[in-house]
């Protein structure tokens, strides 16, 4: 299971492509291969069963991209946007680990 550190870690190495209420795509940096320690892709795709509010993630890694389908009620668009620029990073963890399905 990803933890929240690693999620936030993680989202260092994204730049937002197109993001609407709802859904947020992600050009992913490929230096996060050195960095991404023990996450597996599976990890990743498996968010949504994971934490509510996350209702779909697909990877794309032909052209390196992320879709995130999420729950705009639940997660505010600004949430995703202040993760992606690193911002706001606390309230973030508290809100992610009081969405989680179970403890990570």
């Amino acid at each position: 299971m990803i933890s929240t550190d690693e999620i936030i870690n993680i989202s260092k190495f994204f730049s937002i492509i197109a993001h609407t209420p709802g859904r947020l795509r992600v050009r992913v940096n490929p230096k996060i291969k050195d960095s991404s320690g023990n996450i597996s892709l599976s990890d990743i795709e498996n968010l949504p069963s994971k934490i509510d509010g996350i209702m779909n993630i697909k990877i794309n890694k032909i052209i390196a991209s992320v879709t995130i389908t999420y729950d705009p009620k639940i997660f505010e668009p600004k949430i995703w946007e202040d993760l992606i620029s690193q911002e706001n990073l606390d309230e973030i963890s508290i809100l992610i680990n009081n969405l989680a399905k179970e403890v990570i």
